[in-house]
């Protein structure tokens, strides 16, 4: 059997789910022959010894990105192969049956956490990681973007760790770490910042970190380091848990054996049952636990994402 070569520029997300658990497959099987991806996806890609990182840019074009020729091309479902079906011929139960839900025939999810564990972070253990994003979405205005944590909850999160003796590892990319898609360009060619009135005045979230003596913003953790994305690997597999907005960071969290609260103000996974299923692709990642909060309102509540985050932490 002739082995295969991957490429793909896909967005990190897709990458995670339909394309590495894929390439992994084909390694385990012995018919991987390499991989051609964005820069800086090397480490992702640890068990492969032939890997390429071509480009310098992602797209969300299908007919582009490479997504066509791997078994799920798209992350929120895959009904036609799983149930015999495309989605809009579906019942509404068989929707929710659907939603979250990937062919897993060829699907072995690598494992971050036994290969990247080391000691590299005994002196900040215990620690959780929250991990924010502040993107433009759907090429839409940077004012109606849902899916982060504002200053006064990072607030009252960094406290409560503070209180109950964990550190926090704050991470929130700044666009200038790794490969970009069109929504992350757009945010950096913007000059978009995460930044809020508080008690000490208008203030960034990296600001804001400085306040808490338990609270380490990872982009300054990484100035020391050559790889952003071995470097967050090892970061992620030393956590204690996490709490993360929906996103490709947020599948990240979902690979590492550990406690995830998985906060969703907006998109598809706020379909019935698409991250909450046994069978949902969050729950095929490791042997994490993954809490949902589901925020479908028209503006975001944060006070469910804190209540549930003192039940689990």
């Amino acid at each position: 059997m002739s082995k295969k070569t991957i490429k793909v520029n896909c967005e990190f997300a897709s990458e995670l789910i339909c394309v590495i658990p894929y390439a992994n497959w084909l390694h385990e099987n012995n018919q991987l022959d390499g991989v051609i991806t964005s820069r800086g996806m090397k480490p992702f890609y640890y068990f492969c010894d032939n890997v390429e990182e071509r480009f310098n840019y992602r797209t969300f074009d299908i007919n582009q990105n490479g997504l066509n020729d791997v078994p799920n091309n798209w992350v929120h479902h895959n009904a036609e192969a799983v149930f015999g079906k495309t989605y809009d011929k579906m019942t509404e139960d068989e929707q929710t049956e659907a939603n979250g839900v990937l062919d897993y025939s060829q699907f072995i999810p690598p494992p971050y956490r036994k290969e990247f564990k080391s000691n590299s972070f005994d002196n900040i253990k215990p620690y959780v990681v929250i991990n924010n994003n502040y993107n433009i979405e759907f090429g839409n205005d940077i004012k109606d973007s849902r899916r982060y944590f504002d200053l006064q909850t990072l607030s009252a999160m960094f406290y409560y760790f503070y209180e109950n003796d964990y550190n926090v590892i704050y991470k929130r990319p700044n666009n200038t770490e790794f490969t970009l898609d069109q929504n992350e360009m757009a945010t950096l060619h913007g000059g978009y910042e995460l930044k809020q009135r508080t008690d000490a005045g208008i203030i960034s979230d990296y600001e804001l970190c400085d306040y808490y003596d338990n609270v380490f913003n990872m982009n300054e953790l990484f100035m020391e380091h050559n790889n952003y994305n071995e470097f967050q690997l090892k970061c992620f597999s030393n956590a204690e848990g996490f709490i993360t907005t929906n996103g490709g960071g947020g599948i990240l969290t979902c690979y590492f054996d550990k406690k995830v609260l998985f906060y969703v103000p907006h998109g598809k996974e706020l379909r019935d049952g698409y991250l909450t299923k046994e069978n949902s692709y969050v729950n095929k990642l490791s042997d994490s636990k993954v809490h949902v909060v589901l925020d479908d309102g028209d503006t975001n509540d944060y006070t469910k994402i804190l209540n549930k985050m003192k039940d689990i932490f």
